[in-house]
């Protein structure tokens, strides 16, 4: 099975990367991930000051991670005179350098490390929405580098389509979307108190929770502005997910929540169970998905629900859940058709995959 992917110049051995975030903020973080078998390589965001962070800072639930860390809190002369000359010694995967986050710092950034670097990643997570200041920051990019630029999303911009055509008319390659979703707040009942906040009381979300957003807006940008290179980042925790983002519009994808919550070497895990997940749903490469057509159909009329009674365990959530009460248990799991919306509920919770749409024809 042929896992790679490749774009603006680059090779992928797969389609999985790190996000920029704790998990990749040094040498030894760095060589973990290439060990995991990352088909590349970002390096946690790099800025000109040292962040000043609040402990404790990383909150982890079941589908998300909220969080108060910032940049790297190493000196960025750390990265340039330690970290990434030893790490390109060895270097045999593309290496995407996260920066932050003014024009002033990319100024500064980019010369001092655009050696080392395959293509760039920056953050616009502090710079607000105006974006001829995003572009002005693309622009103070690309007259110090000919490599790619991928600038990457935050949910707050309030028009993706609008910042995937700003950056393109800027000069950048492509859009990393998206980051953590804020701001967000963790309260402790017991105490009366905001944890895990900023001074303002504030954190990040990310992880599965925030996937929906993250594949509607890599969906949003390729379909403005398909000439753009897409890399999908929130909520990945399975091969499954790396090939929903791939259909949206992605080329490649990164992960960094999933594995806080569901340990280090998802990785390793994912990229082993690509092959499989592809076979399963009928691909024969990565590129395969990444060139297929996602269709979408919009119906209006559906059938009543119908039940397979010998998967049925009589567990009764489809009863419990039905916002129109219109399912019935006489015996057995019944659907009123007087009030049955066909709003599709009892199939997406159904444990077993007993109910279903009748097909139709």
């Amino acid at each position: 099975m042929n896992l790679k992917t490749s774009f603006d110049g680059m090779t992928f051995n797969n389609p999985l990367m790190p996000a920029a975030g704790p998990l990749n903020g040094d040498l030894e973080k760095l060589r973990f991930l290439v060990e995991q078998g990352c088909g590349g390589i970002t390096t946690k965001t790099i800025s000109i000051k040292k962040p000043k962070i609040p402990k404790p800072c990383i909150y982890g639930d079941k589908t998300f991670i909220m969080n108060s860390e910032l940049w790297s809190e190493l000196p960025y002369q750390t990265w340039i005179d330690e970290i990434l000359p030893e790490y390109v010694k060895d270097k045999n995967r593309p290496l995407i350098i996260s920066l932050g986050y003014s024009k002033e710092d990319m100024e500064f950034l980019v010369p001092k490390v655009e050696k080392f670097a395959d293509a760039f990643e920056i953050s616009t997570h502090y710079v607000g929405t105006d974006l001829s200041v995003i572009q002005d920051t693309v622009k103070a990019i690309r007259k110090n580098t000919d490599k790619p630029i991928y600038m990457k999303i935050s949910p707050h911009i309030p028009n993706p389509e609008g910042f995937a055509k700003a950056i393109k008319q800027a000069g950048a390659n492509g859009v990393v979307a998206i980051n953590s979703l804020g701001p967000t707040m963790k309260i402790d009942i017991d105490s009366r108190e905001i944890i895990y906040g900023n001074d303002k009381g504030f954190v990040w979300t990310s992880g599965p929770a925030i996937k929906p957003i993250a594949l509607a807006t890599v969906y949003k940008i390729k379909q403005a502005e398909p000439s753009l290179t897409v890399i999908g980042v929130g909520g990945i925790k399975t091969a499954d997910d790396v090939i929903e983002f791939l259909l949206a519009g992605a080329s490649a994808v990164q992960m960094l929540s999933s594995a806080l919550l569901m340990g280090k070497t998802l990785y390793s895990k994912i990229i082993e169970a690509l092959p499989k997940a592809l076979k399963k749903y009928g691909f024969s490469s990565i590129q395969e998905v990444i060139d297929s057509n996602l269709e979408k159909h919009v119906v209006y009329k559906r059938s009543l629900p119908v039940l397979d009674e010998d998967k049925c365990i009589d567990c009764m959530l489809c009863q419990k859940i039905c916002p129109y009460f219109a399912i019935d248990y006489p015996g057995v799991i019944t659907f009123n058709p007087d009030k049955c919306f066909e709003c599709g509920l009892c199939i997406a919770k159904c444990p077993t995959n007993a109910i279903s749409f009748k097909e139709e024809g």
